[in-house]
C-alpha cells in the first residue's frame, strides 16, 4: 500500500538579517551616536561630549590641568562609554565589522545580559591597561576595539572546537555554539586559533608602529587593544555559562 506524500505548509521566510539581536542593537546605537556627532552637534557640543564619556588618561593624573576636565560620574562610566564613541566612519565601521563577526558567536552562547556583561568586562580592561602605561596622556581614547578585541578574544576558545561554527563543516545549529570551550593550552596547540591570533598581533604591530602616518595624526591605542583581549581570555572562563566538562 503507498503512503501518501506528507503535505507540507508554506515554509517560514529566511530572516532579513541573521544576526543576534543585541549585536544589531550595538550597532545601531554606535551608528546613532556617530552620526549625531557628525550632523547634528557643533564642533563645540561635540568636544563637551568627548569631554564627559571619553576615555581621557589625563583625568586621572591629579594634576591642575587634570581638574579641567569632568569628574564625578565621569571617571567611572568613561571607562565603558568611551566604546561608544568613535573617529570617524571608517573606524565605526570597522569595528562593526569585527563586532558582527566575532561578537555574533558570542551573543549565540550567551543570554544578553551576560554578553553585554562580558563587552563591559573588556572595555574595562582595555582602558585600564592604556591607562597604566599612559597615565598622563592628554589624547582622549574613543571606539570600541578594546571591547571587540576582547570578544575576539572570547570566541576563538570554541568557535574552532571540534563541532563549533569553524571547527569542521562549518554549522550554523545552535548547539555549534554551545560546545565546550578550549582551555589556553589547547588554543596555543589549535593552528587556526594561532594564525587567527597572528592576524590580530600583525594588525595591532602595524597601527601601533604606523598608527599615527595611517591615521592623518589620530593615532590607535593598541594597549588598549591588547589589554580588551587579554580580558578576553581571562573573563571568559569565568562567565561562560556552560561549564566544561571534567
Amino acid at each position: 500500500m503507498n503512503q501518501p506524500f506528507p503535505v507540507r505548509g508554506p515554509e517560514a521566510p529566511a530572516p532579513m538579517f541573521n544576526i543576534p539581536t543585541v549585536i544589531l542593537a550595538l550597532a545601531a546605537i554606535m551608528i546613532g551616536i556617530e552620526a549625531g556627532r557628525q550632523w547634528l552637534l557643533s564642533a563645540d557640543q561635540d568636544f563637551d561630549l568627548l569631554l564627559a564619556f571619553a576615555f581621557w588618561p589625563l583625568r586621572y593624573a591629579g594634576t591642575p590641568l587634570a581638574a579641567e576636565l569632568p569628574h564625578g560620574g565621569a571617571d567611572v562610566w568613561s571607562f565603558v562609554t568611551y566604546a561608544f564613541l568613535h573617529g570617524g566612519w571608517e573606524h565605526v565601521i570597522f569595528n562593526l565589522a569585527w563586532l558582527v563577526a566575532f561578537g555574533s558567536a558570542l551573543a549565540r552562547r550567551f543570554d544578553t545580559f551576560s554578553f553585554l556583561a562580558f563587552f563591559v568586562a573588556c572595555a574595562v580592561g582595555g582602558a585600564a591597561l592604556h591607562l597604566a602605561l599612559h597615565a598622563d596622556d592628554l589624547r582622549p581614547v574613543v571606539g570600541a576595539s578594546a571591547a571587540v578585541s576582547g570578544l575576539t578574544a572570547g570566541a576563538l576558545m570554541f568557535i574552532f572546537q571540534r563541532g563549533g561554527p569553524l571547527g569542521g563543516g562549518h554549522r550554523s545549529d545552535p548547539a555549534a555554539y554551545r560546545v565546550p570551550r578550549m582551555t589556553l593550552a589547547e588554543l596555543a596547540a589549535n593552528r587556526q586559533v594561532r594564525l587567527y591570533f597572528a592576524v590580530w598581533f600583525i594588525l595591532n604591530t602595524v597601527f601601533g608602529l604606523w598608527g599615527d602616518a595611517l591615521t592623518g595624526g589620530g593615532g590607535i591605542a593598541w594597549e588598549a587593544h591588547v589589554g580588551g583581549f587579554v580580558t578576553g581570555l581571562l573573563a571568559f572562563p569565568l562567565m561562560d555559562p556552560l561549564r566544561r566538562r571534567g
